[in-house]
């Protein structure tokens, strides 16, 4: 019996894929469709392959084509990117920071997310060997105006929402040194809002000191906050930097880009 040859599907040639990705590079460069010749310089390649690989791009709808002869990206590459902003986790892209950031300082390293008038602890990057018990586990929740990452939540709304949400929670204090006068807590949120870091002074927990810095998603908004605890005597300033630069890692994997920011720039 006559063996029949194999056949294989053809594949794109790595130089198509990069011709491919040359071409949407070009067109992303310009918010303005562009005509064929000017991709045809800007890419090096003959107007007939550029144009053979963007009808093809085309086709996908991953370019569009508004009038003969110029070429924009199209609307496929937006379906696919909120597919995929939809399945980005803050608490996924933030376990190996966390752990990161836990492993230079061996102090508790906190993921935390406002729910209504409270955080909520969502990861927590902590060992033994921190010297500090962890009383507040994941799940764990905590008022706004008593916690770091809370006031970076508060910093981010506008002055009469902080006043609601003092005239709603009556600012009720947990120790001695609870921020618990509406006065007091607008200075602190404007400190918040001018540093972009937030802090607690044993306001939750005596013995306990904590700093915040703000994680954001694409849009520039505040979607949680990473703090730092540490028993009174530890907490280190120098850790600033460290934590302030591990924030911005986790927002930029969740697609935020400098300039975007918003969110403590309000009241």
């Amino acid at each position: 019996m006559k063996k029949q040859p194999s056949e294989t599907p053809s594949k794109p040639s790595v130089q198509v894929l990069e011709r491919m990705f040359t071409l949407m590079d070009v067109l992303a460069s310009r918010e303005e469709a562009i005509s064929l010749k000017e991709i045809s310089e800007k890419t090096g390649l003959h107007p007939s392959t550029a144009h053979r690989i963007l009808n093809d791009l085309t086709i996908g709808r991953f370019v569009d084509r508004p009038e003969s002869g110029s070429y924009r990206l199209g609307m496929r590459l937006l379906e696919l990117g909120n597919l995929v902003k939809a399945r980005l986790s803050v608490r996924d892209a933030s376990l190996v920071p966390m752990r990161q950031l836990h492993k230079l300082i061996q102090q508790p390293v906190n993921l935390s997310v406002r729910q209504g008038d409270e955080i909520v602890y969502i990861e927590r990057a902590y060992s033994e060997r921190s010297g500090m018990q962890v009383v507040r586990a994941i799940g764990g929740r905590a008022p706004l105006h008593l916690t770091s990452t809370g006031k970076l939540f508060l910093a981010a709304d506008d002055p009469q929402r902080v006043r609601t949400y003092a005239t709603r929670t009556g600012l009720a204090g947990h120790t001695r040194n609870s921020i618990t006068q509406v006065p007091v807590l607008e200075r602190e949120l404007g400190r918040a809002r001018q540093y972009g870091i937030a802090r607690d002074n044993e306001e939750l927990e005596l013995g306990v000191r904590c700093m915040a810095a703000g994680i954001y998603d694409d849009q520039g908004q505040l979607v949680a906050g990473l703090s730092i605890s540490a028993p009174a005597d530890r907490l280190d300033e120098g850790w600033l930097p460290k934590l302030q630069s591990t924030a911005d890692a986790i927002s930029q994997a969740l697609g935020y880009t400098s300039g975007k920011r918003n969110a403590l720039t309000q009241g």
